[in-house]
């Protein structure tokens, strides 16, 4: 298979669109085919990026998350149709009763948006308890909306409850990073913090921040404003990079590692559930990953999305087809990006995984021309592969 042109295009992209530091991991039937690594861990140059680079992650690490919670749903035999409640009863108030575990993990629970904001980040007992208590913010089932910072707590809650001594960041070390062997981590160990980029903002003098999204987020009464402020803390960029933040496990969006994890993890994901002479997960978990359950207007993001069971994947027409394509051509594909530019999924139809981590961020919360040129690069290798590529980036 001959990747030249996905080189081609990880090496544009520090050439022409900005790239500081960044990593690619390409993997085909359960083998790494391709692995690049170039740039800064730092706008002063004087850290090189390596193989071995971890860098924040943003909102891929709510996959893993959703990951954590399906594999103990499948070992307990617990099926989607369950309501939440069943399993956190607390959850039952204000109408919540009937919200299944599907819904919730496919952001049709109406929890995006919490009545108390100002409940902090650090404190997950007092995050969970305020969404528990609060009323959905649409009526169940009606419609979806991306949870972009309460989504961890509630699937981070559902694990504590099935585990009690677990959290879903020590579950995902000892089920699946440590047997894999990840670099990747929910809330950096010390030990690894010297080889964690500096993560950086989009840059100004970029264009124009429009439309329905943009215009949301800058409404400060707006549902998509709230979604993205509350719960309260380490909303900036830069506060990011602090030691301290480093450390919390946060599985919304605090997941830090190399691009060669990432890629990993999904390579089993497309592989039956397999990889490295184990299996981790079993056909139904992998099916839930895979099935669509909601895709249509989003609103929090504004545009159209789809979510599998805890998962991202590209909505599609009247007529099955894609209407647009972040992650390859297979309706079956499914993954999660993250903000700024970071992109990671699987694709079981072709038995393909990706992942690209970069520590300058663009504009948006979906994947950019920095990764999505390197999907359509490595889909026009694959042998008698059909090709719908896409200009949209959201």
């Amino acid at each position: 298979m001959d990747l030249a042109a996905v080189t081609a295009q990880f090496e544009e992209n520090f050439r022409s669109r900005g790239e500081l530091g960044a990593s690619v991991s390409v993997w085909h039937e359960g083998t790494e085919i391709l692995s690049l690594a170039a740039g800064w861990r730092d706008r002063q140059q004087t850290h090189p990026w390596t193989d071995d680079t971890l860098v924040l992650g943003w909102a891929v690490t709510k996959a893993l998350a959703s990951a954590c919670l399906l594999h103990v749903l499948a070992a307990d035999g617990i099926e989607l149709s369950t309501p939440v409640a069943a399993l956190w009863p607390e959850f039952a108030a204000q109408g919540k009763e009937a919200i299944t575990l599907a819904q919730l993990l496919s952001h049709q629970a109406g929890l995006a948006a919490m009545d108390a904001p100002q409940t902090s980040v650090l404190d997950h007992h007092a995050v969970a308890a305020a969404l528990a208590a609060q009323a959905p913010n649409w009526p169940p089932g009606t419609t979806h909306g991306y949870h972009p910072r309460t989504y961890g707590f509630l699937v981070d809650e559902l694990l504590r409850r099935r585990r009690p001594a677990h959290t879903v960041a020590t579950y995902w070390r000892e089920t699946f990073a440590e047997p894999l062997g990840l670099d990747f981590w929910i809330g950096l160990p010390d030990a690894e913090a010297d080889r964690a980029a500096t993560i950086y903002a989009s840059r100004a003098g970029g264009p124009a921040l429009t439309g329905d999204f943009y215009e949301a987020l800058a409404d400060e009464k707006s549902l998509t404003r709230r979604a993205f402020t509350g719960p309260a803390g380490l909303h900036a960029v830069a506060a990011m990079n602090s030691p301290e933040a480093r450390r919390v496990a946060i599985p919304s969006f605090s997941g830090i590692g190399s691009a060669r994890a990432l890629g990993k993890f999904y390579a089993m994901l497309a592989n039956g559930g397999s990889l490295d002479g184990r299996t981790f997960f079993p056909a139904r978990a992998l099916e839930w990953m895979g099935a669509t359950q909601v895709s249509g207007p989003d609103v929090i993001l504004c545009l159209d999305a789809a979510f599998s069971a805890g998962f991202m994947q590209d909505p599609t027409g009247a007529d099955g087809r894609k209407t647009r394509t972040l992650f390859g051509p297979s309706t079956q594909a499914f993954g999660q990006p993250g903000a700024g530019g970071g992109h990671a999924f699987a694709d079981p139809e072709n038995r393909v995984a990706f992942a690209y981590l970069m520590n300058q961020m663009e504009i948006g919360v979906l994947p950019n021309a920095k990764s999505l040129s390197m999907v359509d690069a490595v889909y026009a290798a694959l042998p008698g592969q059909r090709k719908e590529s896409d200009d949209q980036t959201g």
